[in-house]
C-alpha cells in the first residue's frame, strides 16, 4: 500500500491529540480525552476521528502511514505518581547511602528550612545492598569482586519480591567487568527481574548522578516496556507496515526496544518535540531565536531554542532526582486550563499545581468535577464560547463555572464573581512568567530577543498577557496550536546521544589522540544503530560537544565542538568557545587559567523526510464578513465588560489582519487579542501577533 500519511500522538494528562499529514500538504488536527488507564483507547478513540474525516477504516488509515509516532507521559507520570515498580540496588559497599546524601544537595528555596522533607527514595535503604570490590580512577582493578555479597542480595531481592536491580559501582566507567559480572548473576538466579547497569546508563564521570540515573531508570523501565509492549501490538493488530517510534527526551525518536530498556529517555516525551516545532513555526518568517510554551489540560511547558538549536539539559534535579542523561530543556508548572484555584489558609488567591485532569475535569465541563480552574475562569470572563465543544466530547456550561468560582473563591475572599475569575486568571499568567524567566534569565537570555510560539488549546488565551510581562513584541500562533507537539513529532529525526568520560588538562603539548578515539568510538556505534534502521550515511548528522570546566570547579559548561579532528589548532578555537560560554553563565572568564575536559558527548541523528505543509488560499472576503457575533469580556484591571468581536478563524485566508481587541476562534483553539495588538494570517498558516511601537 502506498505510504500518504504521516502520524503523530502526544498523550497528555487531559487530552491526547493527533495530527496527520499527507502528501499534499495538508494537516489534520483531532483530539480524544487521555485514558492514563489505557493508552489505546484514546488512540483507538483519536484513529476513528481520523479515519471518518478521511474516508478510510482504521486500518487502512495506519497501513497507509509511513511513520506512525507516540510522544507519551507514561514514564513521567510514574515518576510524579511513585507508581514504578520495586528496585533493588547493587553498589559499591560504603556507598549505600550517597543516593540520599545526594552530595549534600537541598533545593533552592529550601536550604534552611529544617521541616522541608527529604527527598524520597526510589530505591528504600533495605534494599540497597553493599558489594565489596573496587575499581580505581585509572581502570585498575583494586579489589576483586566479592561474589558472595552479590548471592546475598540476590537473596534480599528475592524475599523482597524485587521487580527491578539498578548495578552501579565506583569508576564502572573506566572499567565495566564487575558490573557485567553482578548483571550475569542475577540474571541466572533472577531471570524475570529487570536489571541495568550505570556504565551503559550514564557512562560518565559523577557516581552520584549516574547511580541516580540507573536508579530512575529502573524504577521506569518495566512500566515503559509494558506500555510500548502494547501499543506496538495495538498497531499491528491494524496491520501498520512500520513500527512504532516512539519520542525521546532529547528531542528525537526512538525505536521501540531502546525506549524499553532505557526509560529515563522518555522522561520529558511530550514537551520534548515542543521547540522543533517552534523552529519549524517560525522559519518562514526568518525568526530562529524561539520560546515555545505549550498550556494543556494539566501543565504549562516551556522550551527555548537559541540561534536555531534546541536547549538541552544534562544532569538535572527533575522532580528531586538526579538525572544526567540529555533532555530538551522544559520548565513544567502546573499550571494548564484544568489547574485549580483555591484560597489557602492565609487567605490568599492561589492556582495550581494540582489539576481537574481529563475527568471529571474543569467545573464546566459537566462531568462531576466542582473545583474553579483555569478554564472556568476563562469562560466567566468570556473569552472561550460557553458553547463550545472540546475535542468533540466536551460540551461547556458557563452555569457550573460561575457557581464554582464565587463558592471557592469569589464568597471566601468577599468579592464579585468577575474579580474572582481575572484573579484566577491573572495569576496564572504570573506563574506562568516566572517559569520563562527561569529557562531565559537565569540562564543567561534576554526574552526580549526571541518569538513566542503559542502550543496547547489554553495557551491563546494567555499568550499575550505573557508576551507583555517579558517585554516580548513577536507571537506566532499556528492554527493547529493546540496539536503543536504532535506536529513536532512527524517533523522530527532519529536521534541518539553516546556519552563517555575523558578527563584531560588542556595544556601544551598533550597528545588528543586517545579523545580522538574516544569520539570516533562513539560516532561509529551511532552510524551502526542508525545504519540498522536503514539510514545511509548521506541521511546521517553528527553532532559533538564537550564538557568543560576550570580546574578546581565543580560545574561544567558544555560547548559544542567541530567533528574534524582535535589538535593544538582546533582545541584553541574550543577554549575560546569556552570562555565565552562560562562568560555568558557567570559573567566572567578566566582565560589565564588551566581548563579541564571532564565529559565528551556525540549526538547522532538520522534524518527523515520532513513532511511538506500546505500553504492556505489568499483571503475572499473581506475579515469583517467572519465576524460570527459579539461576547462581553473583561480585558483589563478595570473589569468592565467589553463588547468584543469574535472572528472566524477557519474562514480567515493569507494576509488577513485583525486588530485587537477581539478574540479568534479556530476549531481547536481560542486567541484573545489585546488592545494594541495586531495579528496578520501568514500563508503558511501561522497568526504572527505583533505590538504596535
Amino acid at each position: 500500500m502506498k505510504h500518504t500519511f504521516r502520524l503523530g500522538v502526544d498523550a497528555g494528562g487531559t487530552f491526547t491529540d493527533f495530527i496527520l499529514s499527507n502528501s499534499e500538504g495538508k494537516v489534520l488536527l483531532c483530539k480524544s480525552l487521555s485514558t492514563p488507564q489505557d493508552g489505546t483507547l484514546a488512540i483507538s478513540d483519536g484513529l476513528k476521528q481520523l479515519a471518518e474525516h478521511t474516508n478510510m477504516s482504521i486500518e487502512e488509515l495506519v497501513q497507509s502511514c509511513d511513520l506512525c509516532i507516540n510522544g507519551t507521559t507514561v514514564a513521567l507520570n510514574a515518576l510524579i505518581e511513585f507508581k514504578g515498580v520495586k528496585v533493588g540496588l547493587l553498589c559499591t559497599a560504603g556507598h549505600e547511602d550517597s543516593i540520599e546524601i545526594r552530595l549534600g544537595h537541598k533545593e533552592e528555596g529550601y536550604r534552611y528550612d529544617a521541616s522541608y522533607p527529604p527527598a524520597p527514595q526510589l530505591a528504600p535503604r533495605e534494599l540497597r545492598c553493599p558489594v565489596r570490590g573496587r575499581i580505581l580512577a585509572t581502570g585498575q582493578e583494586h579489589e576483586p569482586l566479592n561474589e558472595d555479597d552479590i548471592m546475598a542480595a540476590i537473596a534480599v531481592f528475592k524475599a523482597a519480591e524485587v521487580k527491578s536491580v539498578a548495578i552501579s559501582f565506583v569508576w564502572s566507567i573506566k572499567n565495566e567487568a564487575h558490573e557485567k559480572r553482578a548483571r550475569q548473576l542475577i540474571e541466572q538466579h533472577l531471570p524475570d527481574v529487570f536489571i541495568c547497569c550505570g556504565h551503559e546508563v550514564y557512562p560518565q564521570i559523577k557516581e552520584y548522578t549516574r547511580t541516580s540515573t540507573t536508579i530512575v531508570n529502573a524504577y521506569l523501565s518495566p512500566v515503559m516496556s509494558a506500555y510500548v509492549a502494547k501499543i506496538d501490538d495495538y498497531f499491528k493488530s491494524l496491520g501498520a507496515m512500520q513500527p512504532v517510534r516512539y519520542f525521546q527526551s532529547n528531542g528525537g525518536l526512538a525505536v521501540g526496544e531502546l525506549m524499553r530498556e532505557r526509560a529515563v529517555n522518555a522522561i520529558n516525551s511530550g514537551p520534548a518535540s515542543a521547540p522543533q516545532a517552534g523552529l519549524f513555526i517560525a522559519e518562514p518568517f526568518g525568526i530562529n531565536n524561539v520560546i515555545t510554551v505549550d498550556m494543556g489540560g494539566t501543565s504549562f511547558d516551556i522550551t527555548m531554542a537559541k540561534d536555531g538549536h534546541t536547549s538541552l539539559n544534562r544532569d538535572i534535579d527533575f522532580l528531586r532526582n538526579r538525572i544526567g542523561v540529555p533532555m530538551i530543556h522544559v520548565e513544567t508548572l502546573g499550571a494548564g486550563g484544568g489547574s485549580i484555584a483555591h484560597v489557602n489558609s492565609f487567605g490568599m488567591l492561589e492556582v495550581g499545581p494540582h489539576s481537574a485532569g481529563s475527568f471529571p475535569g474543569p467545573a464546566c465541563y459537566q462531568q462531576g468535577g466542582d473545583k474553579p480552574t483555569v478554564t472556568d475562569a476563562n469562560v466567566v470572563l468570556g473569552y472561550l464560547n460557553p458553547n463550545a465543544s472540546l475535542g468533540g466530547k466536551v460540551h461547556l456550561c458557563k452555569e457550573q463555572a460561575e457557581k464554582s468560582i464565587k463558592y471557592h473563591v469569589a464568597d471566601p475572599l468577599n468579592i464579585e464573581l468577575a474579580h474572582a475569575a481575572y484573579g484566577i486568571s491573572t495569576i496564572v499568567n504570573q506563574n506562568m512568567a516566572n517559569g520563562i524567566r527561569r529557562i531565559t534569565i537565569e540562564q543567561g537570555y534576554d526574552p526580549r530577543d526571541f518569538s513566542l510560539v503559542c502550543a496547547g488549546g489554553a495557551a491563546g488565551m494567555h499568550i499575550i498577557e505573557l508576551a507583555e510581562d517579558m517585554g516580548i513584541h513577536s507571537v506566532l500562533v499556528p492554527k493547529f496550536a493546540s496539536g503543536l507537539c504532535a506536529f513536532g513529532q512527524i517533523i522530527s529525526d532519529f536521534k541518539y546521544n553516546y556519552l563517555a568520560t575523558q578527563t584531560m588538562l588542556i595544556e601544551n603539548n598533550v597528545d588528543y589522540s586517545d579523545l580522538n578515539a574516544t569520539l570516533a568510538r562513539l560516532e561509529a556505534e551511532g552510524r551502526e544503530k542508525l545504519k540498522a534502521d536503514g539510514f545511509t550515511d548521506n541521511r546521517i548528522v553528527i553532532e559533538r560537544s564537550m564538557e568543560m570546566r576550570y580546574v578546581g570547579q565543580v560545574h561544567e559548561c558544555n560547548v559544542a565542538i567541530g567533528n574534524e579532528d582535535i589538535n593544538h589548532d582546533t582545541m584553541a578555537v574550543i577554549l575560546n568557545d569556552f570562555h565565552k560560554r562560562h562568560e555568558a553563565l557567570f559573567t566572567y572568564s578566566e582565560r589565564s587559567s588551566t581548563v579541564e575536559l571532564v565529559n565528551v558527548e556525540v549526538m547522532i541523528r538520522g534524518l527523515i523526510n520532513k513532511p511538506h505543509i500546505a500553504e492556505i488560499p489568499d483571503a475572499t472576503v473581506a475579515v469583517n464578513e467572519t465576524i460570527i457575533g459579539h461576547r462581553p469580556m473583561i480585558l483589563s484591571h478595570s473589569y468592565e465588560w467589553q463588547q468584543t468581536p469574535i472572528y472566524d478563524g477557519s474562514a480567515l485566508g493569507a494576509g488577513a489582519m485583525i486588530e485587537g481587541p477581539a478574540v479568534i476562534q479556530e476549531p481547536t483553539t481560542t486567541l484573545l487579542l489585546k488592545q494594541g495588538w495586531t495579528a496578520n494570517l501568514h500563508k503558511s498558516g501561522t497568526y504572527h501577533l505583533t505590538k504596535a511601537a
